[in-house]
Formats: C-alpha cells, structure tokens, sequence
C-alpha cells in the first residue's frame, strides 16, 4: 500500500512554523509580508514554509493584482489528516461519498455495454466517478510499471495518457520513476 503522500503529509506539518501558518489562514486569506509580520519572521523563511505546504496541497493561492494571497484548504486538511485513523479499515472504505444511484447514472451515461468508456466526463464529479469505476479494478498494494497500466486502460479507452495522468492528479495512485501504485482508499478524492 502506498503510504508515502500519508508520510509527507505529516512530515510537512511536523514543524511549528507551518502549524502556525495554518493557524493563521485558519481565520482567513493573508499575503507573505502579512503572514512574515505576524510570526516576526522573514519573507524567505514564510517563503519556504509555504512552498512545503503548498507540496502536501493544504493551501493554494490566487493572485490579486500585484499580490499573492494564501488560502488555506481545509477539507483537505481535515481529509488527509483523518486518513491516518481510517487506515485498515473496511467500513471507512466502503463508505461512498457519492450516493450509488448518482454513480449508476453516471456510469451508464459514459460505460457503454461492454464495460468501455464512451467519453471521459468534462465534469470534475463524474469524471471522478468514471476514473474510480477503473481504478477500482486494480489490485491494492501492486505496483504497476507503466507500460502494463497503459495495456490495462487500453482495454477500457483509447486514450491512456490522459487517463493514466488523470489517475496521478485526482490522487487515485502515486507515481514515482515511472511506476504506479494505488494510493490507500481513504485519499481517493470520492
């Protein structure tokens, strides 16, 4: 099983620094200067502790002219940090997020009756749907070199690259030298 984002993730927040750079965007959006006075340190330093925050994904930013503002994300925050204690367990597995009879429609709208994607869904929701319909399909804790997940998607559509890349950004596995894994369930995105 492919822990290692679940390592990062608590590696990244294992200094206080960071926890206090959550803790202010807790309470809403700051700039760099704005986050650097109110801990009394430098930019460079702020700089460093958001570029390591902004790896495990718990904060993003939006330009506003000339100024750059940090946001904090705190589902994901709150779903990564939860998945350490579901770790294992079978009916925090199993628990959609998503009804099954919104997946069924789905499903049936962009599965033809052979079990191959149609067309894969320019919505976020059902694209995760339809990604998670094949993911499910692979075994947990095998590690896939690329050119055989490549065979595998090939089976369900034509376009593999996309599918394959599309795997690795909506978290369904982790990449690493040119090898695939499934990351645990619980980091699914549904």
């Amino acid at each position: 099983m492919q822990l290692n984002r679940l390592v990062n993730f608590h590696k990244a927040l294992g200094d206080k620094t960071r926890l206090r750079i959550i803790a202010l965007l807790k309470d809403g959006p700051l700039h760099g200067q704005a986050i650097a006075g109110k801990l009394g340190l430098t930019a460079p330093t702020i700089s460093h502790h958001i570029a390591k925050l902004r790896e495990i994904s718990v904060i993003y930013e939006r330009r506003e002219k000339n100024t750059i503002y940090f946001y904090l994300d705190e589902k994901k925050l709150t779903s990564m940090a939860e998945a350490v204690l579901t770790l294992g367990s079978e009916a925090a597995m199993d628990m959609p997020a998503i009804e099954d009879a919104e997946k069924a429609v789905v499903l049936k709208n962009f599965i033809d009756h052979d079990g191959r994607i149609k067309e894969l869904p320019a919505k976020r929701k059902k694209k995760l749907i339809v990604l998670e319909y094949l993911v499910e399909k692979l075994e947990i804790g095998k590690t896939y070199p690329e050119k055989e997940l490549n065979t595998f998607i090939k089976q369900y559509h034509e376009d593999y690259a996309t599918i394959r890349r599309e795997f690795v950004m909506c978290q369904f596995m982790y990449r690493q030298n040119g090898q695939y894994e499934l990351n645990p369930k619980e980091m699914w995105p549904l």
